[in-house]
């Protein structure tokens, strides 16, 4: 459940002595289905709840149970509202004084169920950081996001993986994405959407201009349109043959990148990488001579370029 719906399914409760879960689907904007594995979750997390079935039930939020979000500021409430971030996200954003007195504050109302069951906050955490990966560098979140907050156009210099040199590029954001541990700017660029890596930004200004976005797009739907196809399996696919001692290693490593078709011999087995773009051949060059990229013909050929730009550092 999201902190909005959190909320205002709270909130509607708290309205009125009883309702039916139709009428709780009709005001929170969600179906029945939807609203009572919601109802099902604040039983959970221990909020007194009684749901009476038949035609003459309905669900009533007993006394012990209301929440006070009057004690909540504007901004403890906004940061609520940014679900899916861990601590270290919300530190980085600096986001995490408002967000620890607003979570101090929703958590005082917790109290344990009829059933004793423990509330599921107290036994559910996360942590959005990929194994084995240190701190990014680069342009921390929190510095961009007052200009995002004003609404205002902005002037990056951004450097690609595959360019040599920094470009300055004029762009109308929409804001910030968090995924796999990694921050993202969402923009249009000359009226279409990229995503730029934080970690890749070398510098910004911020413009006079307001942001000219494109209409009825969000920055929820941008992002996926945008993130959609680094899990197609048809974005941009590797054949290479693998030794089998390093399977391990390599579902370890790829994740959900690796598919293995077959047994390429005793030692050897055959696999697929799915990248989002030719560079992404990159994977495959920490597995050393460990491993043989079969196909695609460009993808040979780059990682044969990228072998021997390695063998010209070391004469």
């Amino acid at each position: 459940m999201t902190p909005d719906r959190f909320f205002s399914l709270l909130l509607t409760l708290q309205s009125r002595e009883t309702m039916t879960t139709a009428d709780l689907a009709a005001q929170v904007g969600v179906s029945v289905r939807t609203v009572v594995r919601d109802l099902q979750w604040l039983q959970e997390a221990g909020f007194p709840l009684l749901i009476r079935r038949g035609r003459w039930g309905g669900v009533t939020l007993l006394p012990g149970g209301l929440l006070d979000t009057s004690r909540l500021t504007p901004s403890e409430r906004d940061h609520l509202a940014l679900y899916g971030l861990d601590d270290m996200q919300r530190e980085q954003l600096g986001a995490s004084a408002d967000t620890q007195r607003a979570h101090q504050k929703v958590r005082s109302t917790l109290r344990l169920s009829n059933t004793d069951v423990l509330p599921l906050s107290t036994v559910v955490t996360t942590d959005n950081r990929p194994w084995f990966s240190g701190d990014t560098e680069g342009l921390p979140p929190a510095a961009l996001v007052g200009d995002l907050r004003r609404g205002v156009r902005l002037r990056i210099c951004y450097r690609r993986s595959e360019d040599s040199e920094d470009t300055w590029r004029v762009i109308d954001p929409y804001g910030l994405l968090a995924k796999a541990g990694r921050w993202y700017l969402v923009a249009d660029s000359a009226g279409r959407p990229r995503l730029h890596a934080l970690e890749r930004i070398v510098g910004w200004e911020s413009m006079r201009a307001a942001r000219r976005l494109r209409p009825d797009v969000t920055l929820e739907s941008v992002a996926s349109e945008l993130t959609a196809h680094w899990e197609n399996p048809d974005a941009f696919q590797i054949h290479a043959e693998l030794d089998s001692n390093q399977l391990s290693r390599a579902r370890r490593i790829l994740g959900r990148r690796l598919t293995i078709r077959d047994t390429a011999g005793a030692q050897r087995v055959s696999i697929t990488v799915t990248g989002r773009d030719l560079e992404d051949v990159r994977l495959l060059l920490q597995f050393g001579d460990s491993v043989t990229v079969t196909g695609p013909a460009e993808a040979r050929e780059r990682i044969r370029q990228l072998a021997e730009q390695i063998l010209r550092m070391y004469p």
